[in-house]
């Protein structure tokens, strides 16, 4: 029996080790190992080791497709601001846009820097995240909207809150576009080449 204590009998503390089988099996299924060190009346300390490996590619199933010539082959360079202080979202952006080399990205990981950005960068087009550690991305959007240098800007809103209240409460404030985490590679492209498109053509 994995979870039956020596002497449980003879104690009054509670518990029958059943934290410590299953999380031996979780480790081991991860091709894991666990172990144990302990001292007679100085405790004991648990460790877990995994194997290294390499992590996998994020466009492992799409790289013809984000390779693939696309919409905005315009002749002129593009801008992209993107707002986000999370730095993994941004370099997931960061790989994406290496394979679109007709867009020059730019970033700021807080409201006011890209505020800032914005007036100074006036860029094609705006992704922005809604959580960030200065002020909401709502009243981002709202002061861009505001902006008479920036109003027109389209701003397309990457956010892990998906429900519909947020959803209508920024695209009522302007939002063009309202996308959620994690990010789909191909609804992005697609909204991302659609929204530049759009604007070169205007």
């Amino acid at each position: 029996m994995p979870f039956e204590r020596l002497g449980a009998e003879q104690s009054t503390v509670e518990g029958t080790g059943l934290g410590l089988a299953v999380a031996k099996r979780l480790v081991e299924a991860m091709e894991g190992t666990m172990g144990v060190e302990s001292s007679a009346g100085q405790g004991s300390t648990f460790w877990v080791e995994f194997p290294r490996t390499e992590a996998p590619s994020l466009f492992e199933d799409m790289s013809q497709e984000i390779a693939a010539p696309n919409a905005i082959a315009t002749g002129r360079l593009h801008t992209l601001l993107y707002i986000e202080d999370n730095l993994s979202n941004l370099r997931l952006i960061e790989r994406l846009m290496e394979r679109r080399p007709q867009i020059n990205l730019v970033a700021a990981a807080e409201g006011l820097a890209g505020l800032k950005m914005a007036r100074e960068h006036r860029p094609d087009l705006i992704l922005l995240d809604v959580n960030l550690p200065d002020m909401g991305g709502h009243e981002v959007l709202v002061r861009l909207r505001g902006d008479p240098a920036c109003a027109s800007i389209p701003v397309i809103v990457i956010s892990a809150d998906a429900t519909r209240g947020q959803i209508d409460r920024l695209k009522s404030a302007g939002a063009s576009e309202y996308l959620t985490k994690p990010l789909d590679v191909r609804q992005f492209l697609d909204v991302l080449d659609r929204t530049l498109l759009t604007g070169a053509a205007g």
